[in-house]
């Protein structure tokens, strides 16, 4: 007879901030206030990049953007729990700008690219981040990849995924997983559920009670934090990456958060879903969270939020006179940075694209 290998599998929720500020002292992560600051202030100058964003693309300033709003505390508490640790690389998708902001990655950068510039996927090789990518599940794919390069070359290091619940409908998503539990990379598969897939809820998306549960087919471990709990979601990332520095295999975490603005500025959020569901979940928004515990912590007051505030409307501004001080790009770079000799095909359309790009 064949060996039984079946068995029992749950997954667990974790829970350490409330919406008051309060937390459950026996689960929280061992964490500085200096580290919770910089949580609060990569979160906080995230949303004012976002808001300035979205006026300057109502303004024809910038393209079409994917608001982040509702989702800073998960990116910049993953962010915060590998903060110096080497070798981790980071495969971002297109709702990443707060992840992007905390990784260091320049302001100016990040506008940038959304402003067409193919120069904005090009930041500082030290940060280890691959260009954004809009192409849903791609990006599990290419940190599976960095991972199997890491084991062949017996390196200790991670890389983290960050994507969407609807990334879990991609086939891509599943082959990028079932590799990663066969060849037990140090992959972490960080997913937001925002509930939405731009106007799919996550209850037609799958008959699954948690997108977590999913990594169980896979053979690794799955769990979900409120992904609103900055503390929650550290502490889930944290014991991901040291799991896979060991050589533990990858692990899945679920996020459960809430996408607050349109999925992009070229949708309307009032279509598929009602302003009593979007008023229920801005009451758990994680930045008035934060800032409710550091408050009763003695941590922060409200002169330094008038300060950081400034602070991060100075930074933002900056960036964009920078930005708009920047040449027009020259389009014909679109075809410049997949291959090292461009193929004749390619070349052939770069030249055609020119004649009629110089001629309007």
């Amino acid at each position: 007879m064949p060996e039984d290998k079946t068995g029992e599998f749950s997954i667990k929720h974790t829970s350490i901030l409330d919406e008051n500020g309060n937390v459950d002292s026996k689960l929280m992560p061992n964490i500085s206030d200096d580290d919770t600051r910089t949580m609060y202030w990569h979160m906080n100058l995230a949303r004012v990049l976002n808001d300035k964003m979205l006026n300057l693309q109502k303004q024809g300033r910038l393209g079409t953007f994917a608001s982040v709003r509702g989702q800073e505390g998960s990116q910049a508490a993953a962010i915060q729990a590998i903060k110096g640790i080497n070798n981790i690389w980071i495969t971002p998708t297109f709702r990443e700008n707060a992840a992007l902001v905390a990784r260091g990655v320049p302001l100016v950068q990040i506008l940038k690219y959304w402003g067409g510039y193919e120069a904005g996927s090009k930041v500082d090789a030290s940060l280890n981040v691959l260009p954004v990518n809009i192409a849903l599940g791609s990006q599990l794919t290419h940190a599976v990849g960095l991972g199997m390069a890491m084991n062949i070359k017996k390196e200790k290091g991670a890389a983290i995924a960050f994507f969407g619940d609807g990334a879990t409908s991609e086939g891509e998503a599943h082959e990028a997983m079932n590799f990663a539990g066969v060849f037990k990379t140090p992959t972490i598969f960080f997913c937001q559920n925002n509930q939405y897939a731009i106007s799919v809820p996550r209850a037609k998306q799958t008959a699954a009670k948690t997108l977590a549960q999913k990594a169980i087919a896979y053979g690794f471990e799955g769990l979900q934090v409120d992904g609103n709990d900055v503390f929650a979601v550290y502490k889930a990332v944290k014991e991901a990456v040291e799991k896979a520095m060991r050589g533990d295999g990858p692990t899945f975490i679920e996020a459960l958060t809430y996408r607050l603005d349109n999925h992009t500025t070229a949708d309307d959020w009032k279509k598929y879903r009602s302003e009593a569901e979007v008023q229920e979940w801005q009451k758990r928004d994680p930045i008035p969270r934060l800032r409710k515990y550091m408050i009763s912590k003695e941590i922060w007051n409200e002169e330094q939020e008038k300060a950081m505030l400034a602070d991060a409307t100075k930074k933002v501004e900056e960036a964009v006179q920078a930005y708009e001080a920047t040449p027009k790009p020259n389009p014909g770079e679109m075809f410049d940075y997949t291959y090292e000799k461009l193929p004749a095909d390619l070349q052939e359309q770069k030249e055609q694209f020119m004649k009629f790009w110089g001629a309007k």
